[in-house]
């Protein structure tokens, strides 16, 4: 039985006994477009556009939905996110490229960064972005000296680090004081970046950002986090004389990666950013802004699925039993990062009993290349093709050449049609930026 609370809704069991996605089936589509393979659902996407605009609309008439493109940047994702009417994140200059080639207005586009190069700033300038997340004061500095060499008035937000501890893995905790992003709370160093922004010639404050970490399920983090803020805004008003228009409340909506996960829902998540922020507000006598969020993972994590081919099978006596795929951390380095949990069934056996426990194996030459530690799945046999679901979000979009291996394809589907999206990297890609060694071979000197 397909376990929807992990799959994309359009999930089932075809009468081939095989497991189908967006109409397609799976065995097929690996059988087509080889493995491993990403599969995104297109109406899983585009129903959790609506989700989080409906959540919020239904609350109230000032906000933003800014699709966190990191999660899984390409074109034709930016495309979709751009038709359903959300606005972008970006996170680096080649994420940026990427939404001018997809055509996303570039006044709804937010660029973000903790280190953003004089390249990358020139490059967003003279091609337009809407607003700049400023992460420090050299960044200021710099950004104001760019902006007057062009004569603009770049509208900023500032990236506040509110001091608040996430529950999740420390590694994807981003708002407590010791981090490297942002302007922290001691020794007023946010309230001077405030200072500094507002009485720039050539930037415009219009906001703040704050963003606490990723796969949160308590909400009580994203409370405690707009307390903070609002008693920012509320000194910076009284002793500064700024008004905040935009507050961007950050992301960070976790997301059912195994059965047992429970994360909150997208209508508790928007009652909390918008109720919390009106009523913070109200306390402090102040206009609300417009509240800004930033989904990523939990707007394509759920619709994306991987398939690999199963290889090799390898029993260890009263150990465990090892099945190795044809991917592994080159293209999901999750488990390896953050210990992060998945599932897996076999596609070609979607009806058969699953009782046989495995531990799914990457093919890479690590002893940590290993994807799930022991699941049950029907009986493995080579050429089996295994699917992990849920890996919609940062697992392309974190895939390396290790071991030489090329990154995957990506297809989408919908209602039975299967459209690549992304193209598999060849062996002649790996090489094609190297160049040989000058006065030829190394074995003629």
């Amino acid at each position: 039985m397909t376990h929807t609370l992990i799959y994309p809704n359009s999930t089932r069991h075809n009468e081939r006994g095989h497991l189908e996605i967006g109409g397609c089936d799976v065995v097929e589509l690996a059988e087509k477009f080889g493995t491993p393979l990403f599969i995104y659902d297109e109406e899983a996407v585009r129903d959790q556009c609506r989700r989080y605009l409906e959540a919020f609309s239904s609350r109230t008439d000032d906000f933003e939905v800014i699709y966190a493109s990191k999660a899984f940047s390409a074109v034709a994702m930016l495309q979709i996110v751009d038709q359903e009417g959300l606005s972008l994140d970006v996170s680096a200059g080649g994420e940026y490229h990427t939404a001018l080639v997809a055509g996303f207005p570039r006044e709804r586009i937010f660029f973000h960064g903790n280190n953003k190069t004089r390249g990358e700033l020139e490059y967003a300038l003279e091609n337009g972005v809407g607003f700049v997340v400023a992460d420090s004061f050299m960044e200021l500095d710099l950004l104001e000296e760019l902006c007057a060499a062009r004569g603009l008035r770049q509208k900023i937000l500032l990236r506040i680090t509110p001091g608040v501890h996430a529950e999740t893995h420390s590694y994807i905790q981003t708002g407590q004081e010791d981090s490297k992003f942002g302007f922290g709370l001691v020794e007023g160093i946010a309230l001077e970046a405030i200072r500094r922004a507002h009485t720039s010639e050539y930037l415009e404050l219009v906001g703040l950002h704050a963003h606490i970490g990723s796969q949160i399920f308590s909400m009580e983090g994203f409370q405690r986090a707009i307390e903070v803020l609002v008693g920012l805004i509320k000194d910076a008003h009284d002793q500064i004389g700024w008004s905040c228009r935009y507050l961007n409340a950050g992301g960070g909506l976790g997301i059912r990666y195994t059965e047992e996960d429970s994360p909150a829902t997208v209508d508790e998540y928007a009652e909390v950013k918008v109720r919390g922020l009106e009523e913070a507000m109200t306390r402090v006598g102040l206009p609300v802004p417009r509240v800004l969020v930033e989904p990523g993972r939990s707007l394509v994590g759920k619709a994306g699925v991987t398939a690999y081919r199963v290889g090799t099978i390898k029993e260890v006596p009263g150990i465990r039993t090892f099945v190795a795929v044809d991917g592994g951390m080159s293209d999901n380095i999750r488990p390896m990062l953050y210990e992060a949990k998945y599932e897996a069934m076999l596609a070609n056996k979607a009806d058969e009993p699953e009782d046989t426990l495995v531990t799914v194996a990457g093919k890479h030459c690590e002893s940590g290349d290993i994807l799930i530690r022991d699941i049950e799945i029907a009986k493995p046999e080579a050429g089996d093709v295994l699917v992990m679901p849920s890996t919609g979000a940062y697992a392309y979009a974190m895939a390396s050449n290790y071991n030489g291996n090329p990154r995957p394809a990506v297809v989408l589907v919908k209602e039975g049609q299967a459209q690549l999206i992304v193209e598999r990297e060849t062996y002649g890609d790996l090489v094609a930026r190297q160049r040989p060694l000058e006065g030829g071979q190394a074995g003629d000197r």
